[in-house]
């Protein structure tokens, strides 16, 4: 079967977590149905695995462990859970769950409706859920159809890493803030956020981990990046949050003291010459946790006055709350800035059998900055 027609069979990696306490990433073949009317066919190119991937991945599993399992036409790899995430996994027990939260490729067959038919041999990015896999077929709705000579790696993550970082400009000016603290600023995301908030004149607070972070986001034209290993970053962070008055933050954290600490900065620039009031200021603070890099408690140590709020962020809830109008503007501009604000880089790319590896699963399982992995399906 050339590449440019639909196969009757494919090859997909599924996620399988058992009653005996460990979970199984493994690699088999799969059916590739005809499309309905509203569907299309994707020869799948390229699909990243982010954070929010891993969770569907390894279920949290003590990867140190990782072994190879399966056999040489199916290969697979196994890691143990401990017993308190075997218990928060119940509903996914002895269930082979689909991976690969979205991806990109070629529509190379397309069902009957004019919608689906307007996208055939176009490169598409797709969000699906199960983009780990040679071809899939998914639903229009679901594809974002690319410009001529967008490939197949830049139209991979077009979803989830874009839409967030817009979501956050756009969280920020629906609640009433003027500027936002980004938690991960050398990240992919952050990255597009840094663009995203020099086109739109957005003041932005970007916190990263490395002092070499800091001289990569700078020349990329950030004007407030702090170092949070920094023996100077609490001074640093508040010299920059009373620089862009920043009042809300986006945390990819979530453990440790850090959002407490973001917290307590913003109190201490908005009671700048406030008369003393043993509420705290006026002015409402917030930190959205939307991710959980750290899996530890969340610290906080209410030197902030009373005037704030810590919460979750999810893309889903965001988009749905947005609308479709909404949703659809956002699509456009990045289907439109694809190669050039939402450009994504990767320091790893894995084959459908690589990303078994227990080697290559422990690597890009680190989430390492400049090390995030590209799922190559066809190799």
């Amino acid at each position: 079967m050339s590449d440019d027609r639909r196969p009757d069979t494919a090859r997909e990696l599924r996620s399988t977590v058992t009653d005996d306490g460990r979970v199984t990433l493994a690699l088999r073949d799969c059916e590739v149905p005809p499309p309905g009317p509203d569907e299309v066919v994707v020869r799948i190119g390229a699909a990243p695995i982010n954070p929010s991937d891993l969770g569907m991945l390894f279920a949290m599993a003590d990867l140190t462990a990782a072994e190879s399992t399966g056999s040489a036409d199916a290969p697979a790899v196994s890691a143990p859970l401990s017993d308190r995430v075997l218990a928060a996994q119940k509903g996914r027990w002895n269930t082979a769950m689909p991976v690969g939260n979205e991806g990109g490729g070629t529509v190379v067959d397309a069902g009957s409706s004019e919608t689906a038919q307007a996208l055939l041999g176009k490169t598409v990015g797709f969000l699906s859920g199960n983009a780990y896999a040679t071809y899939r077929t998914v639903n229009v709705a679901s594809c974002l159809a690319m410009h001529d000579g967008t490939t197949a790696e830049q139209a991979a993550a077009c979803f989830v890493n874009p839409l967030t970082a817009l979501g956050m400009v756009e969280t920020m000016t629906a609640e009433g803030h003027s500027a936002l603290v980004h938690t991960v600023g050398a990240s992919n995301l952050g990255r597009m956020l840094q663009r995203i908030c020099i086109d739109d004149g957005v003041g932005l607070v970007n916190i990263v981990r490395r002092p070499d972070h800091v001289t990569e986001l700078r020349a990329g034209g950030a004007d407030h990046v702090v170092d949070s290993s920094a023996d100077s970053f609490r001074d640093d962070l508040v010299d920059a949050l009373r620089a862009t008055g920043a009042t809300i933050a986006f945390d990819a954290i979530g453990g440790g003291d850090l959002a407490g600490t973001v917290l307590s900065c913003m109190e201490q620039v908005a009671s700048e010459g406030d008369t003393f009031s043993r509420y705290g200021s006026n002015v409402h603070k917030q930190v959205y946790i939307y991710g959980g890099l750290d899996r530890g408690p969340t610290t906080l140590r209410r030197d902030f006055g009373m005037n704030w709020s810590v919460g979750g962020w999810l893309l889903t809830p965001f988009l749905a709350k947005l609308g479709a109008e909404g949703t659809e503007r956002l699509r456009r501009r990045v289907a439109d800035e694809i190669t050039t604000t939402f450009a994504s880089r990767y320091g790893l790319d894995v084959t459908l059998e690589q990303a078994v590896d227990p080697d290559t699963v422990r690597r890009y399982a680190r989430l390492a900055t400049g090390d995030k992995a590209l799922v190559t399906p066809h190799g």
